[in-house]
């Protein structure tokens, strides 16, 4: 069977600070005729200039009806590949084949015109993917339900919000039957119920036989959605395959993780004469180390001090961050003495607490409870999965926390 994608070597480079060779305005072109003699007298910036990959030598096949998720941290070639396979821009070196009708949700209102109304857009994005307007009007009540967007159909979108744009380019770009759907991080903008209706339609669209190249830094919705997972990092695949692997490999091995740190010189280490951090790491006991943490899993926090005082008063604090820089919690042990020595200090984080998501740990060693040996931001870094959908539910569940409790269910009295 013929591959629907096929990227052969597909690299793109970009020169820092200069723009891409467009079709430009009068305006323009004038202010750029102005700056060349500038230009001249100041010597030509392109000498200076610095040049990045964003790809470089990617390779990978798509079969007709697959559902690839395509992973990496920030700045890892994710939204440049999906942009090329777009046709929005060039590649320098390598191909990238497509055989199909392609519809891309990208950026916030991509595609769309800001002077035409929301029922005008539907039309001309339907007629850019070569349907007719019979076509069109019989999809047309589908996408305007889907996006809940009936009284605003006929005003401009340039007066839309975010969220306005996102959920009708999501609407169109889903529901006008494209061969290839391509989406990049459709969960970052809307809200929790948007989101779980684009997961939900997704999956709608996968299993209706159509290829998906999904971005997202949703692990659990990736794992659910997709039979194949692409992880990018420095513009190039790190690795493809199935997509549990995948993932495991990144949240464990890979961008998300850093679970254990030792110092073995003193004179490095965090703190000062009164004590030193030997060793900090966190584990799931009874667990594989290469096993994913789940939001089920009990986590052990483990931190080691060199203590230079007899009858030191010491004690822990641990604060434990999301991503977004929220503090979820702060957890201090009781303040004791301790003679000279080593000491260890531990607790665990019950399974069924943590949401899904990555976290930092914060640690600091107080003395006399109120001055700081030290205090180590992002020390450890690591990520809590999912343990599976939950029903047809793919996006991720609302809240800092995400504590198991016993509900009672009654009928009647």
């Amino acid at each position: 069977m013929r591959p629907i994608v096929r990227v052969k070597n597909l690299s793109k480079q970009y020169i820092i600070g200069a723009r891409e060779a467009a079709y430009g305005s009068l305006r323009e072109t004038i202010v750029e005729a102005m700056r060349a003699p500038l230009r001249r007298l100041q010597g030509d910036g392109k000498r200076n200039s610095e040049t990045i990959w964003a790809l470089r030598d990617v390779s990978f096949e798509v079969a007709p009806g697959e559902v690839i998720g395509i992973i990496g941290r920030n700045g890892a070639g994710k939204s440049t590949l999906l942009k090329v396979l777009s046709r929005i821009t060039e590649p320098t070196n390598g191909r990238a084949e497509l055989y199909g009708r392609v519809a891309s949700l990208l950026e916030v209102g991509t595609g769309f015109h800001p002077e035409l109304t929301g029922r005008e857009n539907v039309y001309l994005n339907g007629a850019i993917l070569g349907m007719n307007k019979t076509e069109i009007d019989r999809k047309f009540d589908e996408i305007v339900a889907f996006a809940e967007l009936e009284k605003f159909l006929d005003t401009p979108v340039k007066r839309y919000s975010s969220g306005m744009y996102m959920r009708l380019a999501f609407a169109v770009a889903s529901h006008l039957e494209p061969e290839i759907l391509i989406v990049d991080e459709v969960l970052a903008v809307g809200d929790a119920a948007f989101q779980k209706k684009c997961l939900g339609k997704m999956g709608q669209v996968a299993s209706e036989g159509r290829t998906v190249l999904f971005v997202s830094h949703n692990m659990s919705a990736v794992r659910n959605l997709c039979s194949r997972a692409l992880w990018l990092d420095g513009g190039r695949v790190v690795e493809a395959g199935e997509t549990g692997q995948v993932v495991l490999n990144y949240t464990q091995k890979g961008a998300l993780a850093r679970l254990k740190q030792v110092w073995q010189d003193p004179t490095t280490a965090p703190g000062d004469s009164t004590a030193r951090l030997c060793e900090l790491s966190v584990t799931a006991p009874g667990q594989e180390w290469d096993e994913p943490f789940t939001v089920k899993t009990p986590l052990r926090l483990t931190a080691t001090i060199q203590n230079y005082h007899p009858n030191a008063l010491l004690n822990f604090s641990i604060v434990l961050y999301n991503l977004e820089g929220v503090a979820i919690f702060n957890t201090a042990s009781v303040p004791q003495t301790f003679p000279e020595g080593p000491l260890e200090g531990s607790f665990t984080i019950p399974g069924d607490f943590l949401n899904d998501g990555a976290y930092t740990i914060r640690i600091l060693l107080v003395k006399d409870t109120t001055v700081a040996v030290f205090d180590l931001y992002d020390a450890l870094l690591f990520e809590v999965l999912d343990a599976g959908r939950i029903g047809n539910w793919y996006g991720k569940v609302v809240g800092a926390v995400r504590p198991h409790f016993d509900w009672e269910l009654n009928t009647g009295k």
